[in-house]
Formats: structure tokens, sequence, C-alpha cells
């Protein structure tokens, strides 16, 4: 065998193990990331209370199978160690009620005239 061919034989392991340094992720590393994530929102969802259904409306781009197996698991869990749900302490993000812009000095001067003149 040629030198060359001895050395490039010796790196190529070498630069194909470099692949997952630059962000270069196999099929079966994402499908275990999707499935690790799907089996977080499920138990998250089945330790605030949540009815299966609501969470796979919360998380449509989630792997229904993952997110239900997790959701099974946590309550399993959950009744096995007689733990109670946690209800969540925040509002789902579409009855947070959103903020109206305070008008600028120059904008719209006689609505704020007006209504500074009625409180009086």
């Amino acid at each position: 065998m040629r030198p060359t061919l001895r050395l490039l034989c010796l790196l190529l392991p070498a630069a194909l193990a470099g692949c997952d340094l630059l962000g270069i992720e196999s099929a079966s590393t994402v499908a275990a990331r999707r499935d690790a994530d799907g089996k977080a929102i499920g138990g998250a969802c089945r330790h605030a209370g949540r009815a299966i259904e609501d969470c796979y409306t919360l998380n449509r781009k989630a792997d229904k199978g993952a997110v239900f197996a997790g959701w099974r698991e946590m309550n399993d869990y959950m009744r096995e160690n007689k733990i109670e749900a946690v209800a969540p302490a925040l509002p789902p993000p579409s009855s947070t009620p959103t903020a109206k812009p305070v008008p600028a000095d120059d904008d719209e001067p006689e609505a704020r005239t007006a209504s500074t003149s009625k409180s009086h």
C-alpha cells in the first residue's frame, strides 16, 4: 500500500468522528431526542393535571406516541406515590391580555384632554 493511502485510511475514521462536533446529527440521534422531548412534555402535562387531549392540542409538533408514553409513565408514578397534580400557576398564553399602547405626546391630544377633563 502507498504511504499516502495508509495515512488517508488512518485519518478518515478520525475525520468522521468529528462530525458530531460540527453539529451534524444522525437520524437516530434526532429520533431519540424527539422521543425524549415528547415523553417530557407528556409527563409535565400529567403532573400539571392536564388531560392528554389538551396536551396534544398545546403541543402539536410533538410526537403523539411519545407524549402519551410520558403521560402514562407519569400517571403510573403519581398513582404509586400518591402524588397530587399541581395546577399551573400561569394562565395559558391565549388568555393573557395584551397591553394597550400608550399614545405619545403628539398623538391624539384631544382624546387625552377629554379623558382628563371628564375625571375632574
